[in-house]
């Protein structure tokens, strides 16, 4: 087997992932996990992440077939969306900062509470309990008892049923017992990273490093399995160094495999399509810094407020930002070279683009 050149390790990254659109359930478990944001530019990220890898994919589809799946909202690496099979992975979930006796005694009342109704909204919590307003993470002023909800979902005592309106509606849940012997916990922590590795691979060192230390989230009560655990898999993952780069894959997959040939689609990405995610990567296989700038100040910005990463063949172009007044997608573009590529096959290929994400758009 020849060994992989950056060419290699580009195409595999586009190919592996962005594999023949099946159906919805069958992608989310062939992904892994699909990261979720709330921002609607023009949709939602795991909208706009599904909707290259699901047939007749429409935005909204996730929230709308949700309670129909076996899938969870929850945490991993980030938050998102996720077989509801890996959740025996991180739970019971043991948070790395303890509550204090008085959230506790709150969080016993709320469970309480949701049991005896089935399922609530967080209206419902604060109209009956009264806990008031805090100091959220931002700076400014939230619901205490949506901040607790969170916090009860965090650990494990509630899930999420369904989303109205956007918002969380939350019904009580028990996790299995977990394995807690040494090697149970072994097993789980050496299970998230092959989770983590399938996903995001090809992995640079670092960002295999930087991965592993994202599953604190996830799972902060395995924190000094999923090192030793780390320690393995640089020794029974693939792996080879180029240009002073430590590169690691799935033993089993082979990056120089003819199968990885790019087609001729372009695609706009969501700012964390496994594509684009890891920005350590992108700039060695693409050669430029692509930054997420929602949360920069206008003036700032280089790339604008939600700008989609733009692919063709194995190479990201450029970017733009879409919005879609009455669902008609109006792209703004920005090209790394400074000028959109000559010839018509681009052209084509852009509209059959813009095309798709007007059907992805339109109301079901």
């Amino acid at each position: 087997m020849p060994a992989p050149s950056l060419d290699d390790l580009r195409r595999y990254a586009v190919a592996r992932t962005l594999f023949k659109p099946t159906t919805l359930p069958g992608a989310i478990k062939k992904l892994g996990f699909v990261q979720a944001d709330p921002i609607r530019a023009p949709a939602r990220a795991q909208d706009l992440t599904l909707r290259h890898r699901v047939n007749d994919y429409r935005a909204g589809d996730l929230e709308r077939r949700y309670t129909r799946l076996a899938i969870e909202e929850d945490c991993l690496v980030n938050y998102g969306f996720l077989p509801r099979e890996h959740l025996a992975l991180m739970h019971p979930r043991e948070a790395a900062k303890p509550w204090d006796a008085e959230t506790r005694r709150k969080a016993a009342e709320v469970l309480a509470f949701v049991r005896e109704r089935g399922r609530v909204h967080p209206r419902e919590v604060e109209q009956h309990f009264a806990h008031g307003r805090m100091r959220n993470y931002w700076g400014g002023s939230g619901n205490a008892s949506t901040h607790l909800l969170d916090g009860m979902h965090y650990r494990g005592l509630l899930r999420v049923v369904r989303r109205d309106s956007g918002t969380r509606i939350y019904e009580a849940v028990e996790h299995a017992p977990a394995d807690e012997s040494p090697a149970g916990r072994a097993r789980r922590a050496a299970a998230l990273i092959e989770l983590i590795v399938r996903k995001y691979a090809p992995l640079p060192a670092g960002s295999l490093t930087y991965l592993v230390r994202l599953l604190g989230y996830g799972a902060p009560h395995l924190a000094a399995q999923t090192q030793a655990a780390l320690r393995l898999a640089r020794e029974e993952l693939a792996s080879l160094r180029i240009d002073g780069t430590t590169w690691y894959w799935p033993a089993d997959e082979n990056p120089a495999s003819r199968r990885h040939a790019p087609d001729d689609a372009v695609r706009l990405l969501a700012p964390f399509d496994p594509v684009v995610w890891d920005r350590r990567r992108f700039e060695l296989l693409w050669g430029w810094t692509y930054k997420f700038e929602a949360y920069t100040p206008a003036p700032q910005r280089q790339f604008g407020y939600y700008a989609l990463p733009l692919l063709w063949h194995d190479r990201v172009i450029g970017w733009a930002n879409v919005s879609a007044p009455e669902g008609r997608p109006q792209p703004a573009f920005g090209y790394v070279e400074g000028r959109k590529p000559h010839g018509a096959a681009f052209r084509a290929a852009l509209d059959d683009e813009l095309g798709r994400m007007a059907e992805f758009l339109a109301a079901r």
